[in-house]
């Protein structure tokens, strides 16, 4: 991600990682860091920032629609009763990573999420049910792990769960708003306090 920082139409600068492209800019200004407690929306990210490992946001960000489509609009339920010509009908489709590892901890991940009580309330008590606000001056300043994401992974690994290492985690936080890590610089840093 580029460290530039760009400009919104009010003059405020945003966070230097939304200068990719005008997909990036529009997730960074209206999605990144919005607290969420909707269970779909959090499963759709423990997807997206799982498909993410090893690629940039930007192809997951393009892939986005497809994954939808592929996906049952992330939906647990039906997720969960993938069966393999679903995985393979999966694998066979341009419009997401088709890497069989992913695919197969998709739909793995989505039982594992049925099995939890209330998979928001769980994901959220790993920062005491509210956003933690955060104060980071620049983008180095900003971790790519905290040992908040490293018991979550913990948590949902003892759970089940895959692709959910540390970091993982914590672009999870980022993405659903369980921490606020828009650089104080960045006009929406205050908007989300």
């Amino acid at each position: 991600m580029g460290l530039q920082a760009s400009v919104n139409s009010d003059g405020g600068e945003r966070c230097g990682w939304s200068t990719g492209s005008p997909e990036y800019v529009a997730y960074h200004d209206n999605e990144w860091g919005v607290p969420t407690h909707d269970g779909r929306r959090l499963f759709e990210f423990l997807v997206l920032e799982g498909a993410q490992a090893g690629l940039s946001w930007s192809t997951i960000l393009r892939k986005r629609a497809g994954y939808r489509a592929a996906f049952a609009d992330f939906d647990p339920l039906r997720v969960a009763a993938f069966t393999d010509d679903d995985v393979a009908r999966c694998l066979a489709d341009p419009g997401i990573v088709r890497n069989r590892a992913k695919v197969t901890s998709t739909v793995g991940n989505a039982r594992a999420w049925l099995v939890l009580d209330n998979p928001a309330a769980l994901l959220w008590s790993f920062v005491d049910g509210e956003t933690v606000q955060n104060a980071w001056p620049s983008l180095a300043d900003v971790p790519v792990t905290t040992p908040a994401a490293e018991a979550m992974s913990k948590d949902l690994k003892r759970r089940d769960f895959r692709f959910v290492g540390p970091t993982i985690c914590y672009s999870l936080m980022q993405a659903c708003g369980l921490v606020n890590d828009h650089v104080t610089t960045c006009f929406r840093h205050a908007e989300l306090r």
